[in-house]
């Protein structure tokens, strides 16, 4: 009969209402389909049919519990920063049915988000939202997603932040010494924290001065370079008997979370606005400051896109300054320095500047 598969064992049934295509689960009797498909297309056609959906009343947090085991922890990462937005999410959704959740709800939650965060935080928020009632609809939990409508809060400029030299030192003296290790391969590799978490130790050739990272962010394999710092710092980590992974619990498990003692470590230091992420912008600001191209930079910091890269490549002010004295230098033995020099002559400035427009 048209309008019943067969998936297995099992039978589903497919109709249509209102232009949106719904699909049912019957089970292995091929009959009970047949009459569940009339029944529905009886109550289509006599405009009695309920959206069958809401039966499931699946609430908000039973729902993100789903997300997390089924979509997050399986295809991410980073799958820790959806379970640690969606705690500061799901209070405020809880114990009401996803069918229930509508635009103006999501609109409220922003609004009340916004009052203790930054646009930025709100945003990956309600990203994280969005994605989970996409899942939803995929999943056929819903038929539309009530996020659709909600538009994201405009956030400034692009965030510029690293560490000078002397920033670099304090951090690492005042870090504990379960975290050096970590910080210090951030800062003088820039690779990112979920890829120095799951670190193992068949990862790394000391011998060549390499670690393999098989599983980056965008897909493609890539070498890391380690200097003698790096080295040594990873050799002075005690290996746990039982686990591969380089940094671990005593459980044998990698770190799942190192914010308490990285924030220590900062606070320790006097260095404020400043996050882990941050020691990526550090890696390949340095590099830049210290005359490696941008080309180089872009290959150590395994990006596809040079205009990634352009993003780290800022400059501290005293470099900048470094780079204006050095031309006063340069110019200082011509005309420049005679001019300056002769104080015992009144300058024209309109006509010193017009000499040097015209040179």
């Amino acid at each position: 009969m048209k309008g019943i598969r067969k998936r297995g064992n099992s039978y589903f049934i497919d109709y249509y209402y209102n232009g949106r295509r719904y699909r049912e689960a019957i089970g292995t009797n091929y009959k009970l389909a047949e009459i569940v498909l009339k029944k529905r297309q009886t109550e289509i056609t006599e405009g009695r049919f309920l959206d069958k959906k809401k039966n499931e009343r699946i609430k908000f947090e039973d729902f993100a519990e789903e997300f997390l085991n089924l979509h997050s922890k399986p295809n991410k990462k980073s799958w820790q920063s959806d379970e640690y937005n969606l705690r500061n999410i799901t209070p405020f959704f809880k114990g009401r049915h996803l069918y229930e959740i509508t635009a103006h709800d999501i609109e409220k939650f922003k609004a009340e988000r916004s009052k203790s965060v930054k646009p930025a935080t709100v945003n990956r928020d309600l990203a994280t939202i969005k994605t989970m009632f996409n899942k939803a609809v995929e999943w056929g939990k819903l038929e539309e997603s009530p996020v659709k409508p909600v538009k994201f809060l405009r956030e400034p400029g692009g965030r510029l932040r690293y560490l000078e030299k002397e920033e670099i030192q304090k951090l690492l003296s005042n870090s504990s010494e379960r975290i050096r290790p970590i910080l210090t391969l951030a800062i003088f590799t820039g690779m990112r924290r979920g890829e120095i978490m799951g670190l193992k130790w068949h990862d790394i050739d000391f011998q060549r001065g390499i670690i393999y990272l098989l599983d980056t962010k965008n897909g493609a394999k890539r070498e890391v370079f380690m200097n003698e710092l790096v080295k040594k710092a990873v050799i002075k980590v005690r290996k746990h008997p039982e686990s591969p992974y380089i940094f671990c619990n005593k459980d044998g498990k990698p770190y799942h979370d190192i914010r308490k003692s990285f924030f220590t470590a900062l606070k320790s230091s006097g260095i404020i606005n400043f996050r882990f992420h941050d020691l990526r912008h550090t890696f390949a600001s340095q590099l830049v400051m210290s005359g490696v191209d941008i080309n180089t930079v872009r290959e150590l910091l395994g990006h596809k896109d040079i205009r990634m890269t352009l993003r780290y490549s800022h400059l501290s002010q005293d470099h900048k300054r470094r780079a204006v004295d050095i031309l006063g230098r340069q110019m200082g033995t011509n005309w420049a320095h005679e001019v300056v020099s002769k104080e015992s002559e009144k300058i024209d400035i309109s006509q010193l500047l017009e000499d040097i427009t015209v040179m």
